[in-house]
């Protein structure tokens, strides 16, 4: 299931919104730059758990920025197109109504710190990984946790593959939001048994929640939760 678009109108052109895109845009863009050296600026720049939380000390030619700062700068980065793609495309339909909830300064605000909280829902799972973690699939799940509670009966434009048909329908976003958290759910089992890895599934299911606790404490007050827009 792959949304496409939704029928939610926002009050405020999302420059945040629009902004963190294209910094990602830009960073992976940076990354593709450095051709082999790209591995290394992962270790620099990503979220390495062992060492953010773990103690850990990377090796002088990796370690070039406080570790607290790469749990920022990690979300900026992507593993791939697929990786960047996918989350700018939830990013662009869910972030712009997020934002026109509670203005452009609090969104910046929000975006990071579920950012932070999916990390450290990763981190804490497995405080001796040395692998980063990179993306903002994190702090877009914040954000994914925030519309769910914004606007579940706003309809969304789904993609539905059926083999070698997509079929196309709308849905509820609560629906398809329930639908993408549960997805995480099961994946992450999965991952503990030691049959996928790769994913920091923990860090989605810390951001979503993360983005449902806060976003009552973020959003403006004339802004009601449960809307049916």
């Amino acid at each position: 299931m792959i949304p496409l678009h939704d029928n939610n109108p926002t009050s405020i052109i999302p420059v945040v919104t629009i902004a963190f895109i294209i910094a990602c845009g830009w960073v992976f863009f940076w990354e593709l730059s450095l051709g082999a050296a790209t591995e290394q600026a992962f270790y620099s720049y990503g979220a390495i758990p062992a060492v953010v939380v773990g103690g850990k000390l990377l090796p002088p030619q990796v370690d070039v920025i406080p570790s607290w700062l790469t749990v920022f700068t990690s979300m900026f980065m992507h593993g791939g197109w697929m990786h960047l793609i996918g989350n700018m495309l939830y990013l662009w339909i869910f972030g712009n109504n997020v934002e026109d909830a509670m203005g452009h300064v609090r969104f910046i605000v929000f975006y990071l710190v579920c950012g932070v909280a999916a990390f450290m829902a990763h981190a804490l799972g497995d405080v001796n990984s040395q692998i980063p973690t990179v993306g903002a699939s994190g702090a877009i799940s914040g954000v994914l946790g925030a519309y769910l509670l914004l606007h579940p009966r706003a309809k969304v434009l789904v993609a539905i593959p059926l083999g070698f048909i997509i079929h196309t329908t709308r849905l509820p976003a609560g629906i398809v939001l329930a639908f993408w958290f549960v997805l995480q759910l099961i994946n992450s089992v999965i991952a503990a048994a030691g049959h996928s890895g790769g994913v920091a599934w923990g860090a989605h299911i810390g951001g979503f929640v993360a983005g449902m606790a806060l976003i009552p404490f973020f959003k403006y007050r004339r802004v009601r939760l449960l809307s049916q827009a």
